[in-house]
């Protein structure tokens, strides 16, 4: 019995529970391939090696599409690869917050960002979002906690996000011209 665990570990695709997402994405006109589920799984597998992380059981995939499934920013066209690039980023960010997060509160955290800061950009999510976050959270910030991961960014956003009443004002004055 000296063969390598993470091998054996490997055995567990999980494609079924993948599928299985479908019944839940198809309501938003979303569904995977066989093959697309199967490159999902083989990406997952990679990104766990690369970032030297081991995963029990379904994974990670489900709950990222039950997550994401309804956003605005993914169709059809663009699915697979978001999938792929979520959890790549999802793993990424568990090693660079020290697993202080649950995965619940960072799936929370990354699903709000996508939506309401990001627009959709997911080296805008990655790149600049996260990584503030992950440095607050290394820092010692733990008040995500309370809140699951909903609200936060707005306590470490460094840019100025634009204000509706502010640009109204400034409408209605042009207008009055």
């Amino acid at each position: 019995m000296n063969r390598d665990w993470m091998v054996l570990l490997e055995g567990q695709t999980g494609l079924d529970e993948v599928l299985e997402t479908n019944r839940a994405a198809e309501r938003y006109g979303l569904a995977l391939t066989r093959e697309e589920a199967e490159l999902i799984l083989a990406e997952r597998t990679r990104v766990l090696r690369e970032q030297k992380r081991v995963e029990f059981g379904e994974g990670i995939v489900p709950r990222i599409i039950d997550e994401f499934c309804d956003s605005d920013f993914i169709d059809r066209d663009n699915y697979a690869d978001t999938v792929v690039r979520l959890q790549e980023i999802f793993y990424l960010y568990k090693n660079e917050m020290q697993d202080e997060v649950s995965d619940g509160e960072l799936l929370h955290f990354m699903r709000e960002q996508f939506e309401e800061i990001c627009f959709g950009d997911l080296d805008y999510l990655e790149g600049t979002c996260l990584n503030i976050f992950a440095q607050a959270v290394r820092a010692g910030y733990r008040g995500y906690r309370a809140s699951e991961g909903r609200g936060e960014y707005g306590k470490f956003d460094e840019v100025k996000r634009w204000d509706p009443e502010l640009y109204l004002e400034a409408l209605r004055e042009l207008c009055w011209r």
